[in-house]
């Protein structure tokens, strides 16, 4: 079987919630960013919240944009690593349900679980644990698999962990060897810090496709203007993709830049909107769309996200579906 991306990412269980920007400020957690903390506090914090319901979804950032492609009818991979309990069993079970190729063993000990903190204004903050995601190594990576896609596509926030960092450079290694285009998301803005050095040198060599948002741009680039950071990131990288939230994304294509309308709709969660943006590009540009015609539809993918609570599409997409929305 052929695939158009293989994705390599952390293997996370979401459990979204709903809370008040009192509540945040009460127990000290910062608003709109991932911060990595133990089971003791998610529980904690859970069960401030026991009069809330939580939502349960196999998550991750390359996983939502894996799952995105799936079910915009694409074909993928994945490599991210679970545990063997209830929630590695749940994750498997969703991702192999869609026929999404995952060859990584299950690992003793807990799957990666994430407390997704979701305000009223549909931002979301993040409790995230690791667990066994963070054992993901190079000797992971399924190069048969790997060798058959069209792209190879990294999570930036591999690079924060030393295994988890090998994995995604014997992915880019093996996406060279193999002649492959290879897709990176920065992930977080946070991320720009600690793995600046991993993120330049990667934009600047091998990657061809770069996924950011305007406040990892700026982290990037410097600049203020969301333009000049695109122009700039450019000069480095031969597509970038850099969203810009309800007011659509610039795509960077063969030195021309390409505005891509954003789609209105009632914000209730944007969790996974980033995410769900990439998959609609990865689908498009795999599936003989134009750059233009990528970008619209990850938009209105995104769109979908940023309207529901959750990281995943309502229903899959057909392809009657996909060629009347760009019409």
């Amino acid at each position: 079987m052929q695939f158009d991306v293989y994705g390599v990412g952390n293997a996370i269980m979401d459990l979204q919630v709903h809370c008040t920007d009192e509540f945040l400020q009460e127990n000290n957690i910062e608003k709109g960013v991932m911060t990595l903390t133990e089971p003791e506090k998610q529980q904690e914090v859970l069960q401030a919240l026991s009069n809330h319901a939580v939502h349960y979804c196999s998550g991750g950032s390359a996983a939502n944009t894996i799952v995105g492609l799936a079910d915009l009818g694409g074909r993928a991979a994945y490599a991210g690593k679970t545990g063997k309990d209830d929630f590695g069993r749940r994750y498997l079970e969703e991702m192999r349900d869609l026929q999404i190729a995952l060859e990584v063993a299950s690992a003793d000990g807990p799957t990666g679980t994430c407390v997704v903190l979701i305000t009223p204004d549909a931002q979301r903050t993040m409790l995230t644990h690791l667990g066994v995601s963070a054992t993901l190594d190079a000797t992971d990576i399924h190069e048969q698999d790997l060798s058959r896609s069209r792209y190879v596509y990294i999570e930036g926030y591999l690079f924060a962990g030393p295994s988890t960092r090998r994995a995604a450079l014997k992915a880019i290694d093996l996406a060279q060897k193999h002649h492959l285009h290879i897709a990176l998301t920065v992930s977080d803005p946070f991320l720009v810090d600690l793995c600046r050095d991993d993120f330049i040198s990667l934009i600047e060599g091998p990657v061809d496709l770069l996924f950011c948002n305007e406040q990892e741009a700026k982290a990037l680039t410097g600049h203020v203007d969301p333009i000049d950071c695109a122009h700039e990131l450019h000069r480095h990288c031969a597509n970038v993709a850099l969203t810009l939230g309800r007011r659509g994304s610039i795509i960077m294509h063969e030195e021309q830049l390409i505005p891509i309308e954003g789609v209105a709709v009632e914000a209730v969660d944007t969790t996974g909107a980033g995410d769900m943006y990439a998959a609609g590009v990865l689908y498009g540009i795999t599936h003989g769309l134009s750059w233009q015609q990528a970008g619209h539809l990850g938009s209105h993918a995104a769109a979908q996200i940023v309207a529901q609570l959750g990281a995943r599409l309502p229903r899959r997409y057909t392809h009657a579906e996909i060629e009347a929305l760009l019409a």
